[in-house]
């Protein structure tokens, strides 16, 4: 055989494989290479919306975070003035009650101070009987003279 013809065959053998590899192999392998391609691009898709869909869930979480956080500072400035509310209302209790212990007080020691004079004027009034009765060297029944010695002590 000449080289002419076994060239010939051989261009006539590639081109039946080439035929046949377009024919029956080239469609499934560009099937399965267009189906990749999808899935990659579905898949790159979807990886934008889940990173749109991640930014967005991060700003709702810290637009609760600040909501949280605003809403914690008013409770805690609504107990920090209830605390004072409550200090004040206590002073204001604590100050009655000393004013109204202190005006027992005085009124325990004004009663106090009247039954101390009442009790010297007593003594006074016993007192003077007895100076009266060594100055009259007799006897002075108190029983008799009892409107005097009434008059003595209203006027001690």
């Amino acid at each position: 055989m000449s080289i002419t013809a076994t060239l010939i065959i051989q261009i006539i053998v590639f081109l039946l494989l080439a035929g046949f590899t377009m024919k029956f192999v080239w469609p499934p392998i560009a099937a399965a290479l267009d189906a990749r391609a999808a899935k990659v691009a579905a898949g790159l898709a979807a990886a934008d919306q889940a990173k749109s869909d991640l930014a967005t869930a991060n700003q709702r979480v810290e637009q609760a975070l600040a909501a949280s956080r605003s809403e914690t500072a008013t409770r805690l400035a609504d107990a920090e003035r209830r605390a004072q509310q409550i200090i004040e209302e206590a002073k204001v209790r604590a100050t009655e009650e000393g004013n109204k212990m202190l005006a027992a007080a005085r009124a325990d020691a004004d009663q106090q101070a009247m039954q101390a004079r009442e009790a010297l004027r007593e003594q006074v009034a016993q007192l003077a009987v007895k100076g009266a009765e060594q100055i009259l060297r007799k006897e002075v029944n108190p029983a008799v003279h009892a409107d005097l010695l009434a008059r003595l002590k209203t006027e001690l």
